[in-house]
C-alpha cells in the first residue's frame, strides 16, 4: 500500500520516525523536506490530500502541530475524509465507520509511540460498509 506523507516544522521529526518505523510500507514524501519554521503546511496538506484523491488504493498521513490545520486544508477536496487522531480508538473508528483516508497527528500532541500505534490501527483497519456507506455518501457530495 502507497502511503502519501507530509509535514511542516510541527510535525517533522515525526514523519521522519514513522516512515522508519514502518518501512515495510511504500511511503511518499510530499514535504516539506527541510525542518523550516516558515513551512506553509496548507500547501502540504493540498499535495498530499491531491494525491490520495488521484490514488484510491492509497492512504494519506499528514502531520503538523495539532493535526487540526492540516486536517481542515485535506478536507477541503472532493473524496478526501480527512481525521484528526489523537487515540488508538479515534483511529480505528475514523476507519471503520467514516472510511477516513487520511490520518492527521499532532505531532505536539502525541508522542512517538503512541502515533506509532494510532498509525498501525489506521492502516489495518477495514471500512465496516454496511450501514455507514449511506453516510460516507452524504460526506462525500
Amino acid at each position: 500500500m502507497k502511503i502519501y506523507i507530509g509535514s511542516d516544522h510541527g510535525g517533522y521529526e515525526l514523519k521522519h520516525y514513522l516512515m522508519k518505523k514502518f518501512n515495510d510500507f511504500e511511503f511518499k514524501d510530499l514535504g516539506h523536506l527541510e525542518n523550516d519554521p516558515k513551512d506553509n503546511y496548507p500547501e502540504i496538506a493540498h499535495q498530499v490530500a491531491e494525491a490520495v484523491s488521484r490514488d484510491k488504493d492509497s492512504l494519506g498521513v499528514l502531520i503538523c502541530g495539532s493535526g487540526l490545520g492540516m486536517s481542515m486544508a485535506a478536507n477541503k477536496h472532493q473524496g478526501i475524509r480527512a481525521a484528526s487522531v489523537n487515540t488508538s480508538e479515534l483511529a480505528k473508528l475514523a476507519r471503520q465507520h467514516n472510511n477516513a483516508n487520511l490520518l492527521t497527528l499532532g505531532g505536539q500532541i502525541v508522542s512517538k509511540s503512541q502515533a506509532a500505534k494510532i498509525l498501525k490501527i489506521f492502516i489495518s483497519t477495514e471500512f465496516a460498509g454496511g450501514r455507514h456507506q449511506a453516510r460516507v455518501n452524504n460526506i462525500d457530495l
